[in-house]
């Protein structure tokens, strides 16, 4: 991937990050879209035309506007988690069609569903009319942790490693967001949330470069 587009996608990832957890919101408003778009830039610019490709770019896409909905100060979380949903979608689309698909390895299902199922436990007497929501989000992010997993579990490569390990982080970053929003907002939650978030999108955005992705 060209070093420049890399280094810049980790400053501005790291700049955000600082910002989100010293609260400074009109510098949140400008690095936190731009960290996110310079990833989609990458993986656009940076790797082999693939349809895996396309769909990470995609995915990245989605949750440059998720990222957008989520950081304003309207009250946009539906928004912005219908945004993530389809973000999440596409990942689901590129793992499932590149070594993915749909048998069940017992314990990748077991450990993915029930963390899951623990997390959302947890949550629910919070929730109120944001159960449905919730419970259908919950349910496609732990699909495309357990598509990860399998497709690394197929293939055994480095860039299948990173997109299964980045897909572990999304499940502990919207748990750290679920909790802050729902439950009880916490110290240090910003700090937690957007550098589990940004190993997420790392992790997917690096796989890219496989050249055996399809």
């Amino acid at each position: 991937m060209p070093r420049l587009l890399l280094i810049a996608a980790l400053f501005l990832a790291a700049l955000n990050t600082s910002f989100q957890a010293m609260d400074l919101r009109a510098a949140v408003y400008v690095t936190k879209p731009l960290a996110t778009l310079a990833l989609a830039i990458l993986v656009m610019r940076g790797a082999p035309a693939s349809r895996y490709r396309a769909w990470i770019a995609a995915g990245l896409i989605a949750s440059l506007a998720g990222d957008v909905l989520l950081m304003l100060p309207m009250n946009l979380f539906l928004p912005g988690l219908v945004a993530f949903l389809v973000a999440h979608l596409c990942y689901i689309a590129a793992f499932a069609a590149d070594g993915g698909g749909w048998r069940v390895p017992k314990l990748a299902a077991v450990l993915v569903y029930g963390v899951a199922a623990v997390v959302l436990a947890f949550l629910w007497p919070s929730l109120g009319a944001m159960r449905v929501p919730v419970t259908g989000y919950v349910t496609i992010i732990a699909t495309m942790a357990w598509q990860a997993i399998i497709r690394w579990q197929g293939r055994r490569s480095t860039a299948t490693a990173l997109a299964a390990a980045g897909s572990v982080c999304f499940l502990v970053s919207d748990s750290a967001l679920a909790f802050n929003r729902f439950v009880e907002p916490y110290a240090g939650a910003a700090l937690v949330i957007m550098v589990t978030y940004y190993a997420a999108q790392w992790g997917i955005t690096l796989s890219v470069s496989d050249p055996a992705a399809k």
